[in-house]
């Protein structure tokens, strides 16, 4: 264990308005669900679980730059004191649970990691009687509900947004186009529940082989179904290191313009940057954190640690800033259960979110294009969460 003792008396750093909004955000006074009862006057016990110590050099590097990350959020807090005490778990459930309970053992009054979903749920169930919430950095709603919250941006969250941005925009009728994966057919599940959530028709749900061979073989087809059907959109659930540039590529040259039925993606169609020059996704529609609350975040975390930081280092710092937050606001109740799901939610390192019941997150999205190989925004992510699903 790395232990990190924080006793922050007045600004350490200049802040900026996004992290100070952090702490004002969550502003009810819900009844206590489960959680343990904290003091806003002494240090609060923080355990950040990272997956440090496994041997693996990239699981270290996204380990440090978590820590750092919630380094960042401590430094942060203003009127709250932060015990910050970081555990190595390596890439085993088994430590994550034995070092959990250690956590707990010592004092901790909530933990923030682990990364993966299968250590994260060991982690939970190990200090599941204690009534100690775990914000595990994972983004598998499969083990989020309980003690278990999940920090990490859903497909649902994702799916939700683009489809009330398309059906704003007049589109009702949608194909869906996804590869035999694990992880396309949960993206999938998300877009067709999105869709007949906000009032759309699936008209068509396909699926093809996650290979060259695959692609080449399914898209005469594909683009068939999409006249025949008389789709509007055509979401594409595969990201640009998978199927998604040959889609975009071949779809249009059999016959399905961009120009009369708009594609849609469900991941990030501008990492690398390299895609960015595809033809096929130039016009495409795609959903983005807030911009200029990452932007903030990445600079601020490049100024004081020299580095840029790993795409998922912000998470650990929305744990920690809306542990502060909760903290400073509600006293006692902050870490319960019905303090973590309170509506208003909480700014953080790519804007504002906010837990679900269920154990998942609503995360403000931006909507994006791509024109002449640039990222523009079409619909900004919004500064505060309506109310819940709308």
């Amino acid at each position: 264990m790395i232990h990190i003792g924080s006793r922050l008396r007045g600004k350490i750093f200049a802040r900026l308005a996004l992290f100070l909004s952090a702490l004002t955000l969550a502003a009810c006074d819900p009844a206590a669900l489960s959680g343990p009862s904290v003091g806003s006057s002494g240090p609060v016990k923080v355990a950040l679980l990272v997956p440090a110590g496994s041997g693996d050099a990239q699981f270290d590097q996204i380990a440090n730059d978590l820590t750092n990350a919630a380094k960042l959020a401590v430094a942060d807090l203003d009127g709250v004191t932060v015990d910050l005490q970081v555990y190595e778990t390596g890439r085993s459930a088994q430590n994550a649970a034995a070092l959990a309970q250690q956590a707990v053992d010592s004092g901790a009054k909530i933990i923030i990691g682990p990364l993966d979903a299968a250590s994260a749920n060991a982690a939970a169930l190990a200090v599941r009687d204690e009534n100690v919430n775990v914000l595990s950095f994972s983004n598998n709603p499969a083990i989020a509900g309980g003690n278990t919250f999940i920090l990490g941006s859903t497909f649902d969250n994702t799916a939700d947004r683009l489809v009330r941005y398309a059906r704003g925009n007049g589109k009702t009728r949608f194909m869906v186009v996804s590869g035999r994966t694990t992880a396309e057919e949960a993206g999938n599940a998300a877009v067709t529940k999105a869709v007949q959530n906000r009032g759309g028709s699936v008209v068509s749900n396909n699926f093809f082989q996650m290979s060259q061979e695959g692609v080449v073989s399914a898209v005469p087809g594909l683009a068939a179904t999409a006249t025949n059907s008389g789709a509007e959109a055509i979401f594409l659930t595969s990201s640009t290191q998978d199927a998604l540039p040959l889609l975009t590529q071949l779809l249009p040259e059999n016959g399905v313009s961009p120009e009369q039925v708009q594609f849609i993606g469900l991941t990030r169609w501008d990492i690398p940057a390299s895609a960015l020059s595809l033809p096929g996704v130039q016009g495409g529609w795609f959903a983005l954190p807030d911009q200029n609350a990452y932007q903030a975040f990445r600079n601020r975390y490049s100024s004081t640690y020299g580095n840029t930081p790993h795409p998922l280092a912000g998470l650990a710092y929305d744990g920690v800033a809306a542990v502060g937050a909760l903290v400073k606001t509600q006293g006692n109740k902050g870490l319960t259960s019905a303090g973590l799901t309170q509506s208003n939610g909480f700014a953080g390192a790519s804007g504002v979110f906010r837990f679900l019941e269920n154990g998942t997150n609503e995360r403000g999205l931006a909507v994006a294009t791509i024109q002449n190989n640039q990222v523009r925004v079409i619909d900004p992510a919004p500064r505060r969460l309506g109310s819940a699903g709308s």
